[in-house]
């Protein structure tokens, strides 16, 4: 059982994740949380602690903003994009995540800090062709999962490894498994 309680976007999400770990969730309702859901959230936040996890899309990345504002101390989990397609592959989401998928991002957890840190920066992006080049965006997409930070844009990718506890000794392990993945 999880200790926090985690925050996704319906209902559908709510039986994936079910079917995967014990756990108390909470669903937002999509972007238009429902009246009383934000004081849920926070409430979950001050007594237990809360993990985001929502959707790998545009929707579920405005989401996890909004909730992030709402308290501090939130936690992050990432599911990658071709974890969360349905067999037709007009629909991401977490309810089309296998058992496996749920537990793998569960697992790597992040802590949003606080408190910015600038150990990384787009030098270390163009280094290792995260940026600027034709493979740029499946590269930050590959090594996001493995990091366990997800997809983003170039700006967004940065933002995340200088705020989720990413260690330059995790970044560069990740390249090496990134680059090993990729044949390089």
């Amino acid at each position: 059982m999880i200790k926090e309680v985690i925050v996704v976007e319906g209902k559908d999400d709510i039986d994936a994740v079910k079917k995967a770990i014990d756990a108390d969730l909470i669903a937002t309702g999509g972007f238009g949380f429902p009246k009383g859901v934000e004081e849920r959230i926070i409430e979950a936040s001050k007594k237990r602690g809360i993990i985001i996890f929502t959707d790998p899309d545009h929707a579920g990345e405005k989401i996890r903003l909004r909730v992030s504002k709402l308290v501090e101390n939130a936690k992050h989990a990432f599911l990658p994009r071709e974890e969360a397609m349905n067999k037709k592959g007009d629909n991401i989401g977490i309810e089309n995540a296998s058992k496996e998928s749920i537990l793998n991002a569960l697992s790597k957890v992040r802590y949003e800090k606080i408190t910015v840190k600038k150990e990384f920066s787009k030098t270390d992006l163009i280094k290792n062709k995260l940026i600027m080049f034709d493979e740029s965006s499946n590269r930050r997409d590959l090594l996001g999962n493995i990091l366990g930070i997800g997809y983003g844009n170039a700006k967004q990718f940065l933002i995340r490894l200088n705020n989720y506890g990413v260690t330059r000794v995790e970044f560069e392990e990740g390249i090496i498994e990134m680059k090993k993945r990729l044949g390089e």
